[in-house]
C-alpha cells in the first residue's frame, strides 16, 4: 500500500488534545475527523453548521481530501454532509471545517472530540480536453439514468 507524507497543523494549543485524523482499522480509507469546539454546538432540524476542526493541511500536488459523512452518524442520528465529498484541494492552507446537516427531527449536538467525519486522500488527474466533432460508439450509446438496469 502507498503512502504520502503529509503536513499537518494545529491552529491552536487549546485542542492539542484532541486525536490527529486516523485510521480506525488497518483496512480503513477514510481518517476520522475530530470536532474542535470549547462548548456543545446544536444543529436543529433541518439546519447546517460549520464544524472546526483545528487543523490545517499541506497536501503535494496530484491528491486532494475528500470530506465525507460517517455512516453511523448517518443511520443513528439522520446527520450528514451536504456537500460530500467536500474537496480540500492541493492549494488550499486554511482550516478544516466540517458543514454538518442534521436531517432528522431532533436538535443534534457536537461535542468537543467527537468523530464528525471522514477524510480520504485520493490521487487525481488533470484533464487536457480534446475538442471532437464525434465520440466512439459504446453499448450504452445516450443512455441515461437507470438505463443499465433495464
Amino acid at each position: 500500500m502507498d503512502k504520502v507524507s503529509v503536513r499537518i497543523f494545529r491552529i491552536s494549543d487549546e485542542f492539542s488534545d484532541l486525536p490527529l485524523p486516523s485510521y480506525m482499522t488497518e483496512g480503513s480509507a477514510g481518517m476520522d475527523l475530530y470536532a474542535a469546539v470549547q462548548e456543545p454546538l446544536v444543529i436543529n432540524p433541518m439546519s447546517t453548521c460549520l464544524v472546526p476542526t483545528n487543523l490545517k493541511i499541506e497536501l503535494p500536488a496530484g491528491f486532494e481530501a475528500q470530506i465525507r459523512p460517517r455512516s453511523g452518524l448517518a443511520l443513528r442520528e439522520k446527520v450528514t454532509l451536504p456537500n460530500s465529498p467536500g474537496t480540500i484541494d492541493s492549494d488550499y492552507r486554511g482550516e478544516i471545517r466540517v458543514i454538518m446537516l442534521n436531517l432528522g427531527s431532533e436538535p443534534f449536538v457536537v461535542n468537543r472530540g467527537d468523530r464528525i467525519a471522514q477524510m480520504v486522500i485520493s490521487r487525481y488527474a488533470r484533464v487536457g480536453w480534446e475538442e471532437s466533432d464525434s465520440l466512439d460508439a459504446t453499448t450504452r450509446g445516450e443512455g441515461g439514468f437507470g438505463s443499465t438496469g433495464k
